[in-house]
């Protein structure tokens, strides 16, 4: 399915809440401004300035304005070949992103291991590694990512980077950096931008990664151009966010999201905190895989040799993926009761990977509500795009501060 194209919103972009005092009217507009201008340049490039102008409501010299500003950072160009409109009049020179230029770095910070990856300003993986924990220690985790990364950012000469994002499941506060709980790590309290910050001395964002995929499914996904938005992760944690208009919903303290302990349907899983069928413990990727072991489909830990195991033909690792597809569906149902969003993204490897598992999803949803709801945009890299969305977003709400600062 293709994006869905549709002008940027004239609202003020989503943010995380901050702890600064507020900014001014006359910089929250030009900040606005900024942000659905590059959008557009985003969205619709290469884009004639007059079509900006028309697309954004602002007027032409404003457009204008912006965008030489732009090109003086070096965030958009110019194409080298103008277009004519209709044959009459001046050619346009239309604009669009210069991807040559800057790219940003991603960490998504998983139970089992680390992703740190190179991204470029569409959201498009330019370079991706693994790293395998020896531990979940923070300090020996983030260090071990941090060097990583920077070693990741070096492989790609030419390039300028221009910050940092880092997603992961748990309780996440944005404003301080802090990972303020993940239970499946053990961590409390841990403060994941400074490891990071002194390593490459580049500025770091920290997200949750349901939010940080609800931005870059609306920046650069198929659910781009969707009013409400409500993004689902099923993996080794289970959560979700939601978005209307631009804005994510953050909620007190950005603990918004944490469904681990809703009850689904049907569910016999044995939760950690005493009750039973608790969302995260019957569909986490731990329950999936030691029921495969159970089942004598893989002797290992990972899920993605369950997805192997059913393309190879194996009827009890298609049924684990139905059934566990099925369930998702149930939590999506769930939430689509009480948020009725106009499309729901599911993270879940059985819809990303398999045609079968998507439909069981679907039809758990229910007839009426099925189409809305769309596998990740990002199925070969969606923990690389979760952690370089946290600091794609915050380049997009605020390119001007964003890229001047960084570059200060």
């Amino acid at each position: 399915m293709a994006p869905t194209v549709a002008p940027p919103s004239t609202s003020p972009p989503s943010h995380p809440p901050s702890r600064s005092p507020s900014p001014s009217p006359v910089l929250d507009r030009r900040r606005s401004s900024a942000s659905v201008i590059l959008r557009s340049v985003l969205e619709h490039g290469p884009v004639a300035r007059s079509t900006i102008a028309r697309l954004t409501g602002l007027s032409p010299a404003s457009v204008t304005g912006y965008c030489a500003r732009f090109a003086e950072q070096g965030l958009i160009r110019e194409a080298a070949v103008p277009r004519r409109s209709g044959g009459v009049g001046r050619p346009h020179l239309p604009v669009d992103l210069d991807r040559s230029r800057f790219v940003v770095g991603g960490v998504h910070i998983a139970v089992p291991y680390t992703t740190v990856a190179v991204l470029d300003l569409r959201g498009r993986v330019i370079a991706e590694k693994r790293l395998w924990h020896q531990g979940t220690e923070p300090h020996l985790v983030l260090a071990r990512a941090a060097d990583g990364l920077a070693a990741l950012l070096t492989g790609v000469p030419g390039r300028t980077p221009l910050g940092i994002g880092v997603a992961t499941g748990g309780w996440v506060d944005p404003d301080s950096g802090t990972i303020v709980e993940h239970p499946l790590l053990g961590w409390r309290d841990v403060a994941v931008r400074d490891p990071f910050e002194a390593r490459t001395g580049l500025p770091v964002h920290v997200d949750g990664h349901a939010r940080a995929l609800v931005n870059g499914e609306r920046l650069f996904g198929r659910a781009r151009g969707s009013r409400s938005l409500l993004h689902l992760f099923v993996g080794n944690v289970v959560d979700a966010a939601f978005a209307t208009h631009d804005q994510v919903h953050y909620g007190p303290r950005s603990q918004a999201g944490a469904i681990a302990h809703l009850p689904l349907t049907g569910g016999s899983e044995r939760c950690d905190c005493g009750r039973t069928g608790c969302i995260q413990a019957e569909l986490s990727e731990r329950t999936l895989c030691r029921r495969a072991r159970e089942r004598g489909v893989i002797d290992s830990s990972n899920p993605m040799h369950v997805v192997s195991a059913a393309a190879s033909g194996d009827p009890s690792a298609v049924r684990l993926l139905v059934e566990r597809s099925r369930a998702a569906g149930l939590a999506a149902a769930l939430l689509l009761d009480v948020l009725n969003p106009e499309t729901v993204v599911v993270t879940e490897i059985g819809a990303m990977h398999r045609e079968d598992c998507l439909g069981a999803l679907r039809e758990a949803v229910g007839p009426g509500r099925a189409e809305s709801v769309v596998p990740t945009s990002f199925p070969e890299s969606v923990l690389a795009v979760a952690g370089g969305s946290v600091a794609l977003d915050v380049l997009y709400r605020d390119p001007l501060g964003f890229a001047g600062s960084a570059a200060a």
